[in-house]
């Protein structure tokens, strides 16, 4: 389903969605009144939800549609603009499962590039997973009346498989605690770092796929409804214990040793993992300056990001730890590194807090 109070835009989303086999759009309305209404007659596997719209706005009705029906998947879309990406982490500490940051020109909504790429994955990814949920063939996009085509492997959450975990590394004293996450990762986020707030001396470095502007806010949620200190890393910053450093939107944020010690490196690079920052390049770089000293957190998101810096913190005598699928929004991220074998513990999002609070409050002891 299409919500949007811009006729223009919706047709421009549907015929985008439409063009891809896999998906079909069943209800495209404008307001979020109308939207409840007709998902109460016809369930849909997932919502493009639009913010500013007159009767009701996106944020209103969002925990009306999770009411009515709670295995849905709500897709938030809105312009980047720092208001617009607010609402956005307010609508996914509220149950949204993800957001798409709208181009500001309705040509680039249907014309090819990153914007109808990342449209049409996240719409494939959480399709999947709203069908599973109900205990439906695994199958992409809205709800179909057709038969659709196979989706590629790589689009689809992974499959539940066995877990071998390794043990923790004796007497751990991390240094760090880095954290990679994505789709689902800001209330993920936003749990965890609620346990680091007080008594934890390790910097926390935190690399969320994210637009500009959405990682500013995402930051200041985190000093707000955490109490962890956290701002966007600054190139050249001296890493300090007791923060939060979050990747800047758009940049790779890496670790760079200097003689009073780690600074914050920021650069442009090309995307890894198809991703700007990217997990991988975050690990490298403080992997680099921290050695084993190192606890890596894997939580919820589609894609492989954060499998390769993993399993070189590893090799050095590093943890890692990751999400488990049930508490997942994706398990792509935190599945690739479970099932790889490289991981002390896999557990519930509410486990890991507490979890790593003992643990590095006990090595400091």
């Amino acid at each position: 389903m299409v919500v949007d109070d811009s006729a223009v835009i919706r047709g421009l989303l549907t015929r985008t969605l439409e063009g891809d086999p896999d998906i079909r759009v069943t209800a495209s309305v404008g307001d979020g009144q109308m939207a409840i209404n007709s998902i109460r007659r016809q369930p849909v596997d997932v919502v493009i939800l639009d913010i500013e719209m007159p009767v009701m706005d996106g944020l209103t009705a969002l925990p009306q549609i999770i009411a009515a029906a709670p295995q849905t998947k709500v897709l938030m879309a809105s312009t980047l603009t720092k208001r617009n990406a607010d609402i956005s982490l307010k609508a996914l500490s509220a149950g949204a499962a993800d957001y798409v940051a709208k181009p500001s020109a309705t040509r680039e909504i249907h014309g090819a590039g990153a914007f109808k790429d990342e449209l049409l994955q996240k719409v494939k990814v959480l399709g999947a997973v709203a069908r599973d949920a109900r205990g439906q063939a695994p199958r992409t996009g809205f709800k179909a009346e057709r038969p659709a085509a196979r989706t590629p492997p790589a689009a689809r959450p992974a499959a539940p498989a066995r877990i071998v975990l390794r043990e923790m590394p004796a007497n751990l004293r991390p240094d760090v605690i880095a954290i990679g996450s994505s789709t689902g990762g800001p209330q993920a986020l936003f749990e965890l770092l609620g346990h680091l707030a007080r008594g934890v001396k390790q910097p926390v470095l935190v690399t969320q796929h994210m637009p500009a502007t959405f990682t500013t806010i995402l930051a200041e949620h985190i000093t707000r409804q955490c109490g962890l200190p956290a701002h966007e890393g600054r190139d050249g910053e001296p890493i300090v214990g007791g923060q939060c450093y979050v990747a800047p939107g758009n940049n790779h944020m890496t670790v760079a040793v200097h003689a009073g010690g780690p600074v914050i490196r920021l650069n442009q690079d090309p995307p890894e993992n198809f991703c700007r920052p990217a997990v991988d390049v975050m690990l490298r770089g403080a992997l680099a300056a921290y050695g084993r000293k190192m606890l890596v957190i894997i939580l919820t998101g589609m894609g492989q990001d954060g499998l390769k810096g993993c399993g070189e913190v590893v090799k050095a005598g590093g943890a890692v730890l990751a999400q488990d699928a049930a508490t997942s929004v994706v398990w792509g991220m935190p599945g690739a590194v479970a099932t790889a074998g490289l991981c002390a513990g896999v557990m519930p999002l509410k486990e890991i807090g507490p979890f790593v609070r003992r643990l590095v409050l006990r090595s400091a002891a």
